[in-house]
């Protein structure tokens, strides 16, 4: 009862918290009907599609050629697929990709390649901001699972962590000055870090529940990380 009841109040604001994972992937159907079974460069009808080449641009006559439909994010961003990644060189992947398929760099092409850039450019983009923040990462992870944690839900959450997290937001509410917002800000800091810790022992292991029940809590905590930037943002 009070699980439920303090979930629905605690995550009701939030509908758009940062761990929301990226899109979702197209269907096996989907896919069959985008032609990847059989893909053609759209440009010179040769075998340009992203099974060929590098994947971007047409062997051929290197036009750039639509996304991957199939391809998940790790593999976009060259990445294994599991929870502890190297960031540094998803940083490297994403401007290397950038340099590749950023629209600024297909002014002076065809108006398909300009629009299959910026398609490219925004999938880039959304594969890093959600690989780049464990939360993020974990909760898109267990998506290529099959798992997905429901939003305004407190997957089993005992009364003690909702309580303690009302708590939390009310010493933030009632925070005057810099130091106390600081101090709850080290807090819900450390606890982060504990639980990233937790979750990347919890994948190694193949633990998808133990992983869905830590992800849960972070949800919560990057909800209070969120009401701390706007604390600290002068009106």
């Amino acid at each position: 009862m009070w699980g439920g009841r303090l979930g629905a109040l605690l995550l009701g604001w939030g509908r758009r918290q940062a761990g929301a994972p990226g899109r979702r992937l197209l269907s096996s159907n989907a896919a069959a009907q985008a032609g990847i079974s059989a893909p053609r460069c759209w440009k010179c009808g040769g075998p340009g599609g992203p099974e060929r080449g590098d994947g971007f641009f047409c062997p051929q006559c290197r036009a750039l050629q639509p996304p991957d439909p199939t391809r998940d994010y790790f593999s976009l961003m060259d990445c294994n697929r599991s929870f502890r990644i190297d960031t540094t060189k998803l940083q490297h992947r994403y401007q290397q990709l950038q340099r590749l398929v950023h629209p600024d760099f297909f002014s002076k092409r065809s108006q398909t390649e300009k629009d299959l850039a910026e398609k490219h450019s925004t999938l880039v983009n959304d594969a890093y901001k959600t690989l780049l923040a464990p939360l993020s990462r974990g909760l898109y992870l267990l998506k290529l699972h099959g798992i997905e944690i429901s939003e305004g839900t407190d997957y089993k959450m005992d009364s003690q962590f909702l309580i303690g997290i009302m708590e939390i937001n009310e010493k933030l509410e009632e925070a005057q000055n810099e130091a106390a917002i600081k101090e709850i800000e080290s807090t819900v800091r450390a606890k982060q870090k504990e639980f990233t810790e937790n979750v990347n022992r919890a994948f190694e292991q193949d633990d998808f529940e133990k992983a869905k029940e830590i992800l849960t809590k972070m949800r919560y905590f990057s909800n209070v990380e969120e009401k701390i930037k706007l604390k600290k943002t002068p009106l």
